[in-house]
């Protein structure tokens, strides 16, 4: 039967609605204090146990390590656990409190690296170097995954998931954290808990959209009782409060079921609405048929009732199940971000996807037609999902949202580990977010998105170091003192000699960033570049480099890439090497910017064509041993580089209290 009622219900004269579920309340600090104090209690009363019984087996049984070295520390396993949607993401612990996988995403993949079980904390961990790498500019929610970020009534919303009952995966609500200018950040109380039979099994991932009179609407995935992916409405309960702390579930959710031919848990990850030109709200969702990923399509006028058009937005045959799709516009000629609604010849869209098979994010640039809802790519051989994406290290569950505030578009990734569950359980904590990117149309090359972290960032900017023109002979390393080497904003252009572009023999072998030998491999024009993490002996490093490919028939191809190879002594660390092509345009030299926090070095390069986000984790370059080099490991070219780098402040992140100024739009300065 039709819901009749209107889309949102009567309100006070203070804003706060009459009707709806009421899904979260302030509580006593009090009572937080005393359930933490009780579980800390339980907790090492646990941990005393556990410790005297490897120590009885020891005694017991003997032991295999040396008598001169520390005995690894064996942990019991924590369950992922099964579960449903992009929403579960891979581990992540923090305070305790462990999350597992979704349905289709794995458990780490390194639980043995160098013979090492992933239950095992092996060699040479210390709690010293398990603490430095927490990061200090990033956003480490109380939990590790994120969903609809907006910028409303003065300040900028984030929303993320959580467990806040236990050890081990399950309990699934939405945290909430806000910030006047997406560096520092107050986290609120949670925003959104699984207590109705629609997302009993978990409040998945959803998006905001921002109707013209100002209010809000979130539709989220819920997983039911019975493990199906549906789709619910949920609104502020006073659209008056900037903090937005309560929110209202819809009593007659859920607002979409899986349609028929999709599988019960394969629909999820609604986007935020766009405005088509009858007036109606269109919103798309994520899914598959077969191996074939798609895009279903749905109108509505009020968010309640919805009609799913023919067709799909997209689908590309082999690509496997699509989450977290991401649909918006972009400008052909300005450098400005667009509202979602936008349309026009001078307008491209994106389509974003977030593949369930591989764990990457990929785009692509195409035309939307709106009579049918469909988008069409410009570029067929580089379509979403086989094509470009957004990073080519570890970034996954993206996420843009217009800022009006600032008329930009602004993108945010989930970063996993690249350690074992043992380390994560360890240090108490898993995962981030990266650094917010605003996202630009690249009309140089017409087929590229621009991402560069936002302009706040620079507000952590200390003391900065300058060199200019430092020549970097082929086959050489030149130390860069700018003091401890953990928290750095860096910039850095490099002149190629051009003489040596033009002698240098070309080859009809197929470079890649992955297979290439990394940046120990020497090459005519490459590798060159930074290496940061690094300690004085470079015995544990991490390159930053480009790599220029030059073909049999003379064209010169550049690669960006990032090796962790001899980033870490520890076995229990994933070393890839990643990276892909970048495209350089004529006369242009190349240029990186890397942002370095402890365990995260996001680098970007031409401005933003290509990024690459790693997690390094080094025993000896770390706090004052960190620091950074230019290399050039080419065999053939003399490299210049121009290098700025700046010490970096440490954000300010904490929970919310009585005490801070609503109203305070300088309260950044306060930042320690």
């Amino acid at each position: 039967m039709v819901d009749t009622k209107p889309l949102l219900p009567a309100s006070n004269s203070d804003g706060s609605y009459l009707t709806g579920s009421r899904v979260n309340s302030l509580k006593p600090i009090k009572v937080y204090l005393t359930i933490f104090c009780g579980l800390l209690a339980v907790g090492l009363f646990a941990a005393l146990l556990i410790g005297n019984y490897w120590s009885d087996n020891a005694r017991i049984h003997g032991s295999l390590a040396s008598s001169t070295s520390k005995r690894t520390h064996p942990l019991r396993p924590v369950s992922r656990g099964p579960a449903q949607g992009v929403s579960e993401k891979t581990s992540g612990i923090w305070a305790g409190v462990s999350r597992g996988p979704a349905q289709g995403v794995s458990e780490k993949t390194n639980r043995v690296r160098a013979g090492v079980p992933w239950n095992i904390l092996p060699e040479p961990w210390n709690s010293t170097m398990l603490e430095w790498q927490r990061t200090a500019f990033h956003f480490q929610p109380e939990k590790n995954w994120m969903n609809g970020p907006l910028f409303y009534n003065g300040w900028y919303h984030f929303f993320y998931q959580y467990n806040p009952n236990g050890a081990v995966w399950g309990d699934i609500v939405w945290g909430h954290a806000v910030s006047k200018d997406l560096i520092n950040w107050f986290h609120l109380p949670l925003a959104m808990v699984a207590d109705q039979w629609y997302d009993k099994n978990g409040v998945w991932t959803g998006s905001a959209t921002i109707l013209p009179d100002g209010k809000i609407v979130m539709l989220y995935t819920g997983s039911t009782t019975e493990a199906v992916q549906v789709q619910n409405l949920a609104f502020p309960a006073n659209h008056s409060d900037p903090f937005l702390i309560d929110w209202v579930k819809y009593h007659g959710n859920p607002v979409l079921v899986p349609p028929p031919g999709i599988y019960k848990k394969d629909f999820r990850d609604p986007t935020t609405a766009w405005l088509t030109s009858e007036g109606k709200w269109r919103i798309t969702i994520g899914s598959k048929r077969d191996k074939t990923g798609i895009s279903l399509v749905y109108d509505t006028k009020d968010f309640i009732n919805y009609e799913m058009l023919e067709g799909e937005l997209h689908a590309v045959s082999g690509t496997g199940m699509w989450e977290c799709v991401d649909f918006f516009p972009v400008s052909k000629t300005e450098e400005k971000g667009l509202d979602t609604s936008i349309n026009g010849p001078e307008v491209k869209h994106v389509v974003k996807v977030s593949l369930d098979d591989d764990r990457h994010d990929y785009y692509a640039l195409g035309t939307y037609h709106e009579k049918n809802g469909s988008w069409i790519p410009d570029l067929p051989e580089i379509d979403v999902g086989i094509g470009i994406r957004y990073d080519y290290g570890i970034f996954y569950a993206s996420k843009t949202f217009y800022d009006q505030n600032k008329n930009r578009r602004v993108l945010w990734g989930w970063i996993g580990e690249g350690d074992s569950e043992a380390a994560d359980m360890e240090k108490g904590w898993a995962s981030l977010q990266s650094i917010p990117r605003t996202i630009l149309f690249d009309n140089k090359t017409g087929t590229n998105l621009l991402q560069w972290p936002v302009e706040e960032i620079e507000s952590l900017r200390l003391n900065g170091t300058e060199f200019e023109k430092v020549e970097v002979k082929a086959g050489s390393v030149a130390p860069l003192d700018v003091g401890p080497g953990s928290q750095l904003d860096i910039i850095a252009e490099f002149e190629i000699d051009k003489e040596a572009l033009k002698k240098a023999t070309g080859s009809n072998i197929t470079f890649s960033c992955q297979t290439g030998g990394g940046a120990a491999k020497s090459g005519a024009l490459g590798p060159f570049g930074i290496l940061v993490l690094a300690d004085g002996s470079l015995s544990e490093q991490t390159p930053v480099y480009f790599y220029i490919a030059k073909d049999s028939d003379g064209d010169l191809k550049t690669f960006f890439c990032t090796d962790l190879s001899r980033s870490s002594k520890a076995p229990d660390v994933d070393k890839q090497i990643f990276g892909s092509y970048v495209p350089v345009l004529k006369d242009e030299n190349l240029y990186l910017r890397v942002l370095v926090d402890h365990s995260i070095v996001e680098s970007f390069a031409q401005g933003g064509r290509t990024v690459i986000t790693s997690r390094i984790y080094p025993t000896e370059a770390i706090n004052g041993a960190s620091r950074v080099f230019l290399f050039n490991n080419a065999t053939e070219t003399c490299v210049t580089a121009s290098v700025k780098i700046w010490q970096m402040d440490s954000a300010f992140i904490r929970p919310y209290s009585d005490d801070d100024d609503k109203d305070d739009d300088d309260r950044k300065s306060s930042a320690p």
